[in-house]
């Protein structure tokens, strides 16, 4: 849920490789590593889920779950998951379009007549692909509404209606040329939401909770509610770092509708990995949709080699040699990275702090390696 190029790349799960010969994990690396991310300068807590190639899932956990109390993190725990939220919406997007009901080349205009405008942006030539792929060149509406870090903090019990977050951008300079290459936008993804539910007749949450969410029996998977501002369930409790006090302020409660589609779903470790397996099987989408999912167009030029984006899905090289699809996410409280591989491997990790809110800056390149060791290594 960022817009800058290392925030994003963070968001989406990348990974500082390992170098070429380096010793394949201890049995206990991973535990190590994941402890590793957690302290007084790092994270509060960490929880992950690995699933190997033969379908076994391994949980871990490190840190404090609640550092009033001192409770430990819970085995796979419910928190708020961002961007990776993204790879919903976008399913949900394209099951519609292999029914006819969207056409991916078709313009927002449109589907949203007279919704998108501001300086130089011309939404009939904008179309649902770019919105998807993050093409569209659109502003990025959370530029304007956080534009210091101390902002998340600020509006955590705000409600925004879509609407809204749209104005936002309407009102902002304008962005980049449509097709003139990947520029991550929040923005795109609270169109495609708003764009599904005018198609159907129904409500974003709605559509993605029959449409894949249950389709897949994720029990441990929801949208909130419209002003919902806790979490269901055993979950592990988010901080952010008041930069005025330097104290981490528990900041679980909040209300999480100025990500809407583009990042206000709830899940767990092991659900994410359920979604990612299913997803990459064939379980959720036509083989010629999926193909489109995963048909990527490259990063920015900082972006490792071989990385690049689809339709609400990134592709992420591994060091083993492999590739890894996934979408990580960062929301107040909580920043997700998640891949999965085409043999079965599967990965996602959670902190309970942004990386804005640690002190020691290189438990970001710690914890992307870690991701990286648990795929190879699985």
């Amino acid at each position: 849920m960022v817009a800058t190029t290392a925030a994003v790349l963070a968001a989406a799960g990348a990974l500082v490789f390992v170098p070429a010969g380096q010793a394949e994990p201890r049995p206990d690396a991973l535990q190590q590593g994941i402890d590793k991310l957690v302290g007084p300068d790092r994270h509060p807590g960490a929880l992950a889920a690995v699933r190997d190639r033969h379908g076994r899932t391994r949980h871990y956990t490190a840190g404090a779950g609640d550092l009033r109390t001192g409770a430990k993190v819970p085995v796979n725990g419910r928190v708020r998951i961002g961007s990776a939220s993204k790879m919903f919406a976008a399913v949900l997007v394209l099951q519609l379009a292999g029914e006819g009901k969207v056409d991916l080349d078709a313009s927002v205009e449109q589907y949203l007549p007279g919704m998108v405008h501001g300086k130089n942006v011309d939404a009939s030539k904008i179309t649902v692909r770019q919105l998807l792929r993050h093409d569209s060149g659109l502003p990025e509406y959370t530029d304007a509404l956080f534009p210091r870090i101390e902002t998340l903090l600020e509006y955590r019990d705000v409600y925004f209606e879509p609407r809204q977050l749209v104005d936002l951008a309407n009102g902002m300079e304008e962005g980049r040329p449509s097709g003139g290459g990947w520029s991550y936008s929040n923005t795109n993804y609270v169109l495609a939401g708003l764009i599904a539910q005018r198609v159907t007749g129904r409500p974003f949450d709605e559509l993605v909770t029959t449409r894949v969410i249950q389709r897949i029996g994720l029990r441990d998977t929801y949208a909130p509610a419209v002003g919902e501002r806790d979490l269901h369930g055993r979950h592990a409790r988010g901080y952010q770092r008041d930069m005025a006090t330097d104290e981490l302020v528990d900041i679980t409660r909040m209300d999480p509708g100025w990500g809407w589609a583009a990042g206000h779903l709830v899940s767990t470790p092991d659900d994410l990995n359920t979604f990612l397996r299913a997803l990459l099987d064939g379980k959720l989408l036509a083989p010629a949709q999926l193909a489109q999912m995963r048909d990527t167009i490259p990063l920015d030029p900082e972006a490792p080699s071989g990385a690049g984006y689809g339709l609400g899905l990134f592709r992420l090289p591994l060091s083993c040699g492999v590739v890894a699809w996934g979408h990580g996410g960062d929301i107040q409280g909580y920043s997700t990275v998640n891949g999965a591989t085409e043999d079965g491997r599967t990965a996602t990790l959670v902190v309970t702090s942004l990386n804005g809110s640690v002190k020691d800056k290189s438990v970001a390149a710690d914890r992307s390696a870690l991701l990286d060791a648990a795929l190879c290594k699985s």
